[in-house]
């Protein structure tokens, strides 16, 4: 726990320097305050752009906050120092983890205040949106893991992050992308979200959610066992 403390404090003493990490946090946030207080359009569903924004900052920030600082590390030798200095791999993996999911959350609190959730209402969409930012992280980690520097990790991050934060939006407007889009998590957490207050939990999205989380796990265990984090 110790060790994970202290990987967890040196990434935020980091977040200020790197402004790519920190403007994925920030960018979503800001974006649905503005929207949501400035764009009044007639028949528009009820907070319309919490709902939309909230699911592309879930496939967006911590999808490329994983990778861009586990390919960082890895390319300053950083990574490579912590490694020697008896920080094992599972304890960085789990304070960089530990320090996405919470600056997450802050983005998380402002969705939910600015959508007005609150009690059951509240708990299932921390819940949809926490099942979704971990998901992210672990995708960020395998692509981090692979990547020998944050080159290659942003080549690799910026299309598999448009398909996760793009498609639910895509989706609304054709239905061909939608049935496409049913066997990704963030299309689930999509449903899961408008769902609120209208209808109960889908069995199917629970179940996509599922197999996407084990699908997840396997990657992330075969990128491990190939890559490791040192190269």
């Amino acid at each position: 726990m110790k060790n994970i403390a202290v990987i967890f404090k040196k990434q935020i003493r980091d977040t200020l320097k790197n402004k790519m990490v920190l403007i994925q946090f920030l960018m979503f946030p800001l974006l649905v305050v503005i929207f949501e207080n400035v764009v009044k359009i007639e028949d528009m569903p009820e907070h319309f752009f919490v709902k939309l924004f909230a699911v592309m900052f879930v496939g967006m920030a911590p999808l490329t906050c994983m990778s861009a600082i586990i390919a960082e590390e890895k390319e300053k030798n950083t990574l490579r120092v912590l490694l020697m200095s008896n920080v094992k791999p599972a304890e960085y993996l789990v304070g960089v983890g530990s320090y996405v999911f919470v600056m997450c959350s802050a983005g998380m609190a402002v969705f939910a205040v600015v959508g007005g959730y609150s009690g059951t209402e509240l708990v299932r969409f921390i819940a949809a949106m926490s099942a979704g930012i971990i998901l992210s992280e672990l995708t960020g980690a395998v692509i981090g893991i692979f990547s020998r520097n944050q080159m290659t990790a942003t080549s690799i991050s910026v299309p598999v992050m448009m398909l996760f934060a793009f498609l639910p939006m895509l989706s609304m407007f054709n239905d061909t992308i939608k049935s496409v889009a049913q066997v990704t998590y963030s299309q689930q957490i999509s449903e899961l979200i408008n769902g609120i207050g209208d209808s109960g939990i889908q069995a199917e999205s629970l179940i996509v959610i599922a197999v996407n989380f084990v699908l997840a796990v396997i990657l992330f265990t075969v990128a491990y066992k190939r890559k490791g984090l040192e190269t």
